[in-house]
């Protein structure tokens, strides 16, 4: 059995409404690029990589010559040439290796009729817990989604989220207002959630001192950990010198070498892996193999996947022993999803495992279609701009840094030192 094929297809898919970020907005959409590999015997691997277009198009169609030809279970040689590390210098390629990584196991999960998992070491549960996934947003009149920015919206909002979904873990996305301001954001929904967990990722864009103030008011409340406060492993060493709180990171440690000096001078206590940031769902077991062995702890991270991806979140969480976090989602906030049958659910804040064989996930053609129309129309996405927050620079509490639409936000007080 031999790859024969390689199709890179950019799509555009809703969200319910435009999430803010603290490096900017989603615009109402994620962009993705679905990559399918075809073998001579007729099967058909599915991948999934973020962002897309012609560049991302480009970037697939230039390692042809380095995956046709050949046979879906050489994951190493493919590794080797395609992200050579001893060349890691003059390439960075993970991600589009991840997507066709996630295509060979679903391949080679066909042919031998075992799920993804089963090709993993064997699965120890059957379905994953997920976290909420709370963001400050703006309103979509198109689909009556209201907008999140008070501490009252959010508690509303996260009392849907738990409602709908089940979850009985909530993280909140901050770095958009004045880090006070989130503060009380965060402790109403401790206060009207009691027995949930929390959880909070400003996106690293405060200040060591900042993040301290923040660490040190939320000591009290059932929190997990305080996810990527400050950018930097020295930075984040500093912090968790200083503070009583568990840290983690999607942005400080995402490779091998990371993890290492992590390792050996500990700056996070949670590493989060991520499918496609490290390269796949093996280099994922790698590092938490590594991480069980220093006791550190892990989590999966989230960057905005369709069903594609969270197939393999899910099979990943399926097999970790050392998987005692609720795992984070975007997913909730899509409108559709590229796979037959619709978006995956959700039941009591979990998703099951596919059983199917490969990553139990197949595309509808109907809607590969028409969300990659959808993506020439709109392009990707500019990110970092939102409308109201022209300059995002989080280190500067004035009026012109804050919403003007509200005007108790620019009279809050910044953290500018620990107390």
């Amino acid at each position: 059995m031999k790859i024969v094929g390689l199709r890179a297809t950019p799509v555009s898919v809703p969200l319910q409404a435009p999430l803010r970020h603290a490096n900017g907005c989603h615009w109402g959409r994620v962009v993705r690029t679905i990559v399918e590999l075809i073998t001579d015997d007729g099967l058909v691997g599915l991948g999934e990589m973020g962002g897309g277009g012609e560049a991302a198009d480009a970037a697939f169609q230039s390692l042809k010559p380095h995956v046709l030809g050949l046979e879906p279970t050489r994951l190493e040689e493919l590794r080797f040439r395609i992200a050579n590390p001893t060349a890691s210098l003059y390439n960075n390629r993970t991600q589009l290796l991840a997507a066709l990584e996630f295509a060979c196991l679903d391949i080679l999960g066909q042919a031998w009729g075992v799920p993804v998992s089963e090709l993993l070491g064997g699965r120890l549960r059957d379905r994953i817990p997920f976290a909420s996934y709370c963001f400050f947003r703006y309103a979509n009149p198109e689909t009556g989604v209201r907008e999140v920015r008070t501490p009252e919206q959010m508690v509303a909002h996260v009392a849907e989220l738990k409602q709908t979904f089940g979850f009985t873990t909530h993280k909140l996305k901050g770095g958009v207002f004045p880090p006070d301001y989130e503060l009380e954001v965060y402790r109403a929904i401790a206060t009207a959630f009691p027995g949930d967990r929390l959880r909070f990722d400003p996106n690293g864009v405060w200040s060591v001192e900042q993040a301290l103030r923040f660490a040190r008011a939320i000591e009290d409340l059932p929190h997990e950990y305080l996810e990527d406060p400050v950018f930097g492993i020295n930075g984040m060493r500093r912090l968790r010198s200083l503070i009583r709180i568990p840290l983690a990171t999607n942005t400080v440690v995402v490779n091998f070498e990371q993890l290492a000096e992590n390792a050996r001078r500990p700056a996070v206590d949670v590493v989060l892996l991520d499918t496609t940031f490290w390269g796949g769902i093996r280099p994922c077991l790698k590092a938490a193999a590594v991480c069980e062995a220093f006791q550190l702890s892990i989590g999966i991270h989230s960057s905005g996947e369709l069903g594609i991806q969270l197939a393999t979140m899910l099979h990943l969480a399926a097999v970790l022993p050392n998987f005692t976090f609720a795992a984070d989602a975007h997913y909730h906030h899509l409108t559709d999803d590229v796979i037959e049958g619709g978006p995956l659910r959700y039941e009591h804040g979990a998703i099951a495992v596919p059983g199917s064989p490969g990553l139990g996930v197949k595309l509808d053609r109907d809607k590969l279609a028409r969300y990659h129309e959808l993506y020439r129309e709109l392009g990707p996405y500019p990110y970092d701009r939102d409308p109201l927050r022209p300059s995002w620079v989080p280190l500067i509490p004035n009026d012109r840094w804050a919403d003007p639409a509200d005007d108790r936000i620019p009279a809050m007080r910044s953290v500018t030192g620990p107390s």
